[in-house]
């Protein structure tokens, strides 16, 4: 029976991808992909040609039926998204539960992701680590689930644009200006940044600022807000 790969692609820099996404990308029949214009720049960076099928998020049914189509044909399918790890704040999820109800082996070509990448170098120590990746765009239920998150004790992941950055951390320091946090600016690209410091900090930092360019992830320590163990 046909397989679904699911495949991590870079976050920005290309020398991230792994020999066995390429290998992956290869031999496969077709690759699915969230922007088949994103994808084919990359495919064409490594010198692959392949099929490719539309599968983004406001589609992600129906493309995952094409893709059901072609492994019922027999053929084996790569699945990419723009950037990073696919179903993590990315289309996915439907076509891998589409693809394991139709009884296709699903198979995760592990790689890049903007949520390990900050994690690996945000120095906190929190066991749980909660991924929330967007919030709402609406204000109100913006700061209602940050203040959530920042009750529960627990460290967490946020993912967010250059349009609404500065308005998440002036209501994160309005909530709780002193935990700490680090900001992560176009991880893996040219001109990439990391930023530490408390929220109060963060705002006051980037809000400062005359442009604000770029992808963001944000890490948010637990209550304490401790970045070391003895603390």
């Amino acid at each position: 029976m046909a397989v679904l790969y699911i495949v991590a692609t870079p976050i920005g820099n290309l020398g991230d991808i792994t020999a066995r996404a390429l290998e992956t990308f290869k031999a496969v029949d077709v690759i699915a992909c969230e922007d088949t214009r994103h994808t084919l720049q990359l495919l064409t960076h490594f010198g692959i040609r392949k099929p490719l099928v539309s599968c983004r998020a406001r589609n992600e049914e129906a493309a995952a039926g094409r893709v059901l189509e072609a492994l019922k044909r027999g053929e084996d399918v790569a699945y990419a998204s723009d950037a990073g790890t696919p179903a993590l704040s990315d289309p996915g999820s439907v076509l891998v539960r589409m693809a394991r109800d139709a009884g296709h082996r699903v198979v995760p070509i592990p790689g890049p992701s903007a949520f390990a990448a900050l994690l690996s170098v945000s120095g906190g120590v929190d066991k749980t680590v909660v991924f929330e990746g967007f919030l709402s765009p609406k204000p109100g239920r913006r700061r209602s689930r940050l203040a959530e998150l920042c009750g529960l004790g627990y460290g967490f992941v946020l993912y967010e644009s250059p349009f609404r950055v500065v308005k998440l951390l002036a209501d994160l320091a309005e909530i709780d200006g002193e935990r700490q946090v680090v900001v992560g600016r176009e991880l893996t690209k040219l001109h990439e940044e990391v930023f530490f410091g408390t929220a109060r900090d963060a705002w006051a930092d980037f809000s400062s600022r005359e442009r604000v360019l770029g992808e963001f992830a944000l890490y948010v320590s637990g209550k304490k807000g401790s970045t070391s163990p003895d603390d």
